[in-house]
């Protein structure tokens, strides 16, 4: 075999680590999945790696890339304990006094009570020194005081500390002065400084993403060093902008992969929908415990700085993800008014659902599937049996308590997740001023596929794009991304000179080259983005827009100006373009540098002759009887449950269609097919699900 010719995806999950591994010299493309093992992480890695190689030797791999979750999960199962802060004399209820929004949920703010900090106020620390808001002096650094607190922190045994002075943003000097007391008199400490993780305004938000940063920099360093002495070669890790960087580099920025997982699954969903000639779609990553939406426009994923982790708000760029809990785990309960609901809460991958036979005792949306017919009686092809008959007794349990019919509670059950998925849709596209009819869907993940049909009713979806080895989708994004770092200045003013604007974008520009050419990237393969938040003046909040490259000049600022203008307008549905009573008032520039891979090809099927496509129930592998309710006069049926065709997914061939009822079955994950809806596939070998009346000259139901 021609040496370093595969590259190799790991995306570590809660309940499975996926690995996709991609031959750049014949394209083929091999998938497999292993336990995940949540007390060491580095253990469910090491083992996919081994068992998707299968005897290659490690000379072959090209690279690694990696998705994980153990930033994420540090932060949102446990507070960090010793953890310190340091900041500006006079500010040191910063993160107590917070900001005034309380979640939604709260209409009422006597209800709602203030979390915990993720410093207490007893670890707040302060130094004397003033710079206001151009990074002018206005008191000298404080050493003596400086000196005091890194003592303070040495003899407590606090080893994580964040530092964020006020408008360091504009002038780092305080902040790298106190670095270098830290260094001296403390240096056993992990420090963060604010300047190096968010290089703008903002205190609080920028106090709080520079304290994540600092409470999972030791975890990190401690899983990817232990990573890399296992692997004993250099690898990568995926980002929350959608980006890659070497193992070596992400240590110094770990809050940069706070969503690692979920932006791979976007990013990937996003090359398949591409290569399907559908650039723009909704993606949707069915998981056990939750569902992970996002929104590509034109191929590419969109981003925000409004993000957060948990209750702690991050302001790095990251893909625009929304997370509802509404995965195959998710609990079926009754409320003190006597309602159904269903999740956030769920039983995760143990004890899991009651059909797992792990100990389960509470209803979920899996068990309601198993009770409706919609997966088979076991999971990845026979490696985990289910115990259909546990789950039926009780949902039949659940339904005596509601005085509902069993098939009406499981049928329930689906149909308030399937809303809470789609709320969660509409909250990325209708919230931002985007047509959700406009957008096909990518479906992925285990549980993903499993609501489709649902989903195409209620949102009016043109079409849902299933593809192969949808478990695996999130680890094949691990290899479609480029190395891209992110970099931001503050510079707020109404009247930019371009002299300026020029001049912070090219620093910026040069600490983008300096990192990309640590990544190994010649400066001819060099990739600068530039962006601009602009807002009118007297909002509170801006909108980012692409800024051109070239020279910054009247013409540059002009297109950046009607740029604002056009995606205030498409956001709120107004713009002051022509009134000059409203200025526009310039806040952060950034520029994100990139380095380009080859993305993997995805091959196309070959052709079969149109008699060799007929997609009916005698090329079913079996029959199996399942619940729909629609149609439920149909003479087709009794009852609402149907005797319908069972395909596996392998079988099927390019061009073939399959018309529900039926259920379209593969490794990791099931399809089931509604009365009225079909499925094609197209040349990639991608299932397109439609509803029936949308498709001209559908023949009737095979049931």
């Amino acid at each position: 075999m021609h040496s370093s010719s595969v590259r190799i995806g790991v995306d570590t999950g809660g309940t499975f680590t996926d690995v996709v591994m991609v031959d750049e010299r014949t394209g083929e493309i091999t998938t497999t999945k292993t336990p995940s093992t949540p007390g060491d992480p580095a253990e469910g890695f090491m083992n996919g790696v081994h068992k998707i190689l299968a005897g290659r030797v490690p000379s072959d791999v090209a690279g690694i890339v990696h998705g994980t979750t153990v930033a994420t999960n540090q932060l949102l199962e446990d507070r960090p304990v010793d953890l310190g802060f340091v900041t500006t004399e006079g500010f040191e209820f910063i993160l107590e006094i917070a900001r005034q929004s309380v979640p939604d949920g709260y209409g009422n703010s006597y209800f709602w009570v203030k979390p915990p900090r993720i410093v207490p106020v007893h670890r707040v620390k302060t130094v004397g020194g003033r710079l206001d808001h151009l990074g002018r002096e206005v008191r000298s650094f404080d050493e003596a005081q400086a000196t005091e607190v890194a003592r303070w922190f040495r003899e407590r045994g606090v080893t994580a500390i964040g530092v964020c002075f006020l408008h360091s943003y504009a002038d780092p000097a305080h902040e790298h002065a106190m670095r270098a007391v830290l260094e001296r008199e403390h240096p056993d400490a992990v420090v963060s400084l604010s300047s190096d993780v968010l290089r703008e305004y903002r205190e609080y938000e920028r106090s709080v993403t520079t304290l994540v940063d600092a409470a999972v920099k030791p975890i990190m360093r401690r899983y990817i060093a232990g990573l890399s002495a296992r692997l004993g070669m250099p690898f990568s890790v995926m980002k929350s902008n959608g980006g890659v960087l070497s193992a070596a580099e992400v240590v110094h920025q770990p809050i940069t992969t706070v969503l690692s997982g979920p932006a791979a699954g976007a990013l990937g969903a996003a090359l398949i929908a591409s290569t399907a000639g559908r650039p723009s779609v909704i993606t949707l990553d069915g998981g056990g415990t939750s569902t992970d939406v996002a929104v590509v426009v034109d191929g590419e994923p969109s981003l925000t700085t409004e993000g957060a982790v948990g209750r702690y708000p991050c302001k790095i760029p990251m893909i625009d993800i929304v997370t509802v809990g509404a995965g195959g785990g998710s609990i079926a309960w009754i409320s003190p008014e006597g309602t159904l609901k269903v999740g956030p809460r769920s039983a995760g991958a143990d004890p899991g659902p009651i059909c797992y036979g792990r100990g389960g005792t509470e209803v979920t949306v899996t068990d309601a599937h198993v009770y409706l017919g919609r997966v088979p009686p076991h999971l990845l092809g026979g490696e985990i049996p289910l115990d259909a008959a546990a789950a039926r007794a009780a949902v039949e349990e659940l339904a005596g308590k509601l005085g509902l019919t069993p098939e009406r509670t499981a049928v329930g059950i689906l149909e308030i997740s399937a809303f809470n998925q789609s709320n969660a849709i509409r909250q990325i596209t209708v919230k931002r001023g985007l047509d959700v009819r406009d957008f096909p869907m990518v479906a992925f993940g285990g549980s993903g596929p499993l609501l489709v049909c649902r989903l195409i009713d209620i949102l009016s979806l043109p079409a849902v794009i299933v593809p192969r080895d949808p478990g695996n989708v999130s680890a094949f994004g691990l290899l479609t991304v480029d190395v891209k770092n992110d970099y931001v200045r503050t510079h707020v003013t109404r009247e930019p000179s371009l002299e300026t604007a020029a001049g912070i974008f090219g620093e910026l520009e040069a600490e983008a080259a300096a990192a990309l050419r640590r990544e190994g990237f010649p400066g001819e393969r060099h990739v600068y983005a530039r962006s601009a938040d602009l807002r009118y003046y007297g909002q509170a909040y801006e909108v980012r827009v692409p800024a051109p490259p070239g020279p910054v000049d009247e013409a540059w600022r002009a297109e950046v100006l009607d740029r604002f203008h056009l995606a205030h307008l498409k956001l709120y549905g107004y713009g002051y373009r022509d009134d000059p009573r409203h200025a526009v008032e310039w806040v952060n520039l950034r520029v994100s540098g990139i380095g380009p891979i080859t993305r993997p090809t995805l091959r196309e099927l070959p052709e079969h002759s149109p008699r060799a496509a007929a997609g009916g129930p005698d090329r079913a592998a079996g029959r199996r009887r399942v619940y729909f309710e629609e149609d439920a006069g149909s003479p087709a049926h009794q009852d609402g449950w149907w005797t319908a065709p069972v395909y596996r997914r392998g079988d099927l061939r390019r061009g073939e269609v399959i018309n529900g009822p039926a259920v379209i079955e593969e490794y990791g994950s099931t399809l089931p097919l509604h009365p009225g809806f079909a499925a094609e596939v197209d040349a990639h070998g991608n299932l397109v699900v439609t509803a029936r009346t949308a498709r001209a000259g559908a023949e009737g139901a095979d049931a």
